[in-house]
């Protein structure tokens, strides 16, 4: 270790002592050697010890190594199947051992009407999908179970004529006895093909999407279902050290929460001296924005300035909703402001029986994050990945309330100068708005447009630019 460059030494010194993968990458950044270890750490420097070698295959690896990245996983057999993945995407050229070979075991999806996850020694040519090799049968074998348990799939061979205990303790869906149709069992088999593949950020945004649907069409109970394998699958990171498992599980250790937040739910309000008062919500789901989840809140029962209150009447409506309809609640909420920006919305989700829910603020002054149970705040180095989550999605709150207070201030000034004009009554108002939308945009405009685009009289057109002069 005494001949590695510094450069290394500092990186080594930095991994973690938890299971995953780790990337040999060269001064290109591309991957020569990936491998899987229970302690990432340990595992990495036990290899340069036979740094400088020149007469070993692993001394002649090691001297191409510039750059080391890693992924964590909550398990050993999950690292096994992160290994083979990312081993299969990039062809690293020392991975010999992981060639397609009849000694190794291959995780077999069966060529069935409802196929079945196998662990096989060897491929065939059955029009199965074959996965891996795998360096370690025994992990693989351990691995299934997990597997099973994510993705419910027929184990038996031949199908039975009634359901068996697989199907009782949820490890199979019962296609024996139609308790699902092929299209369903077809849509797990799916998404463990995505999982394999290692395209589980694919595969949270098919579960997404269909969490969405059943919502959509009230079946809360089959969302919620859908919300807790979002929230297993997504315990498995994707990316090395930058990737959003990494950061959420420091988010999670960092404020001491309940369990990895999947899902953060973060609000803003915005008015200006109490008019036109609005709120925001935006969602972050693995650490990144999920647009079409954001909400809009004009404040209805709030008059003059008060913040707080503001606050409360946002995030009743909010959880309220969730309540009543029995939907998936969020990991986090996040609060825009203070301590006492938090008090207020702490004390509507305990109204609202939702007492467990793990709800912090992030104060603009010092950025400041507070927690309901802790006396002080938790003070981040501007450097953390941790705290820099926090502030784009405290942003990304602020600039999606400060986006529809502005698009609202511009409807309301349109309406009041329009009110003025000779010729312009109600129905002639809407249609200004709908078509033209802004004010600038109609003094940009010249009599003829109105005419043509605006189906105004000549008159009333003359009228509509004379009075916006």
């Amino acid at each position: 270790m005494s001949r590695l460059p510094e450069s290394l030494k500092k990186i080594i010194r930095t991994l973690p002592d938890t299971c995953g993968a780790y990337l040999f990458k060269n001064k290109n950044n591309t991957p020569v050697y990936i491998g899987k270890a229970v302690s990432i750490r340990k595992r990495v420097s036990s290899h340069f010890r036979n740094y400088g070698e020149t007469f070993s295959k692993e001394g002649i690896m090691l001297s191409e190594v510039s750059k080391i990245d890693f992924i964590e996983t909550p398990t050993q057999e999950e690292a096994l199947l992160l290994e083979a993945s990312l081993v299969k995407q990039h062809l690293p050229k020392y991975n010999k051992e992981l060639k397609d070979d009849k000694s190794y075991p291959f995780l077999k999806i069966t060529n069935e009407e409802f196929p079945r996850l196998l662990v096989v020694r060897g491929r065939k040519a059955d029009g199965s999908k074959y996965f891996g090799p795998y360096t370690s049968g025994k992990l693989l074998r351990q691995a299934v179970a997990l597997l099973r348990r994510l993705f419910p799939m027929r184990t038996c061979d031949p199908m039975p004529d009634k359901l068996c205990l697989m199907y009782h303790i949820g490890q199979c869906k019962g296609p024996c006895t139609a308790e699902i149709d092929k299209v369903a069992y077809g849509d797990i088999v799916n998404e463990l093909n995505l999982f394999l593949e290692g395209r589980r950020g694919a595969l949270v945004k098919t579960l997404l999407r269909r969490m969405k649907e059943y919502s959509k069409n009230k079946e809360y109970e089959k969302a919620k279902v859908i919300y807790e394998e979002i929230k297993a699958l997504s315990s498995v990171p994707q990316k090395a050290r930058k990737g959003p498992g990494s950061v959420l599980n420091d988010l999670m250790d960092t404020l001491f929460l309940p369990g990895l937040p999947i899902r953060i739910e973060g609000f803003d309000i915005s008015n200006i001296a109490g008019k036109e008062a609005v709120g925001s919500m935006v969602v972050f789901v693995n650490a990144k924005p999920c647009r079409s989840e954001y909400r809009r809140f004009r404040i209805k029962t709030v008059r003059g300035i008060d913040d707080y209150e503001m606050m409360r009447e946002v995030v009743r409506r909010r959880y309220s909703r969730l309540v009543e309809e029995k939907g998936a609640l969020p990991d986090l909420v996040l609060i825009d402001g203070g301590r006492g920006h938090l008090a207020a919305a702490k004390g509507v989700l305990d109204s609202l029986g939702l007492d467990a829910l793990a709800v912090i603020s992030i104060a603009k002054q010092h950025e400041h994050i507070f927690s309901p149970d802790k006396e002080g705040p938790a003070i981040l180095p501007q450097s953390s990945p941790v705290l820099h989550l926090i502030q784009n999605l405290r942003d990304e709150a602020h600039r999606f309330a400060i986006t529809y207070h502005r698009r609202l201030h511009k409807k309301e000034a349109l309406v009041s100068l329009l009110d003025e004009i000779p010729g312009i009554g109600p129905k002639t108002k809407e249609k200004l708005l709908k078509v033209f939308g802004s004010v600038s945009k109609i003094k940009s405009l010249s009599q003829e447009q109105l005419v043509e685009k605006g189906k105004l009289s000549e008159k009333t057109a003359r009228n509509v630019l004379k009075s916006l002069l």
